[in-house]
């Protein structure tokens, strides 16, 4: 029997009509990549409500579903949703699914300027899971965002994270 796998595909903004922005749609196509290489894997989409990302009636992994089953994912690779609302509770919440699926390797896609806090919070929170995992990133050349601000962003928020630790959820 192979390996049970798990493409965890980090949320990102959508607008308030639930189309995905670049990062959201640059995420699943690394995503469908990946899974080209690993089609027995499962898809575990993260994104549930916020100001900052999804104001919409549906959580916004509702709306990366939706794009990867256009881009030819078929209906049954998906795992139940992460209705999360940041990064941690990207990982926090994923964890409980990836646990009950039973999964043994697990593969993070999020955008290049995101890695190091991802790889941070995900190391914190999956440290005690016999899990192999890993990071995809997306090329920042593909990037509709301002990436130097991107950048300064995700540097503070992951400077935060190590001086005061992962709050408790």
């Amino acid at each position: 029997m192979p390996t049970k796998q798990v493409i965890v595909v980090l949320g990102s903004p959508n607008n308030a009509q639930g189309e995905l922005m670049s990062v959201a749609r640059e995420r699943c196509a690394l995503a469908v990549q990946v899974y080209q290489t690993h089609p027995q894997a499962r898809f575990l989409l993260t994104g549930g409500f916020g100001a900052h990302f999804n104001t919409t009636d549906l959580p916004h992994a509702h709306y990366l579903r939706r794009h990867l089953m256009s881009l030819g994912v078929p209906e049954d690779a998906f795992l139940p949703f992460a209705l999360s609302r940041n990064t941690i509770e990207d990982a926090t919440l994923s964890y409980p699914i990836i646990r009950a699926y039973g999964a043994r390797r697990a593969i993070v896609v999020t955008s290049d300027y995101h890695e190091a806090r991802a790889r941070y919070v995900f190391e914190q929170v999956y440290h005690d899971i016999d899990l192999q995992w890993a990071i995809c990133v997306t090329d920042e050349r593909a990037c509709e965002f301002d990436l130097a601000a991107q950048r300064a962003h995700e540097q503070d928020a992951l400077a935060r994270l190590k001086e005061n630790g992962l709050p408790i959820l």
